[in-house]
């Protein structure tokens, strides 16, 4: 399973363990990645993922799972989240006609 968020994209980044005596060694930054199931209204059912707490964050900042999804870019968001977007948007066309 790839190291990398759902919403935000975020993943994994190289950077340099530097000691005190300036010696230099490769290191792994990783994303602070959780699993975690927000509830969408539109299915009526937890849907499952690995999220960054930033990118959870976001999610309740725009107002839960389903208006995130309905509001972002379909470029910006992986495979699943699009699949998701597309059922969301399904069915909140279908309770609006």
């Amino acid at each position: 399973m790839a190291r990398r968020c759902a919403v935000t994209g975020k993943g994994v980044q190289t950077g340099n363990h530097v000691s005190h005596a300036n010696n230099k060694t490769r290191r792994r930054f990783l994303p602070n990645l959780q699993q975690t199931s927000l509830f969408s209204e539109a299915l009526g059912r937890n849907i499952s993922f690995r999220v960054s707490t930033n990118g959870l964050r976001t999610i309740e900042h725009k107002g839960g799972l389903d208006a995130y999804l309905i509001n972002a870019r379909s470029a910006e968001l992986d495979t699943e989240m699009r699949n998701l977007k597309k059922q969301v948007e399904k069915i909140v066309s279908e309770r609006a006609a």
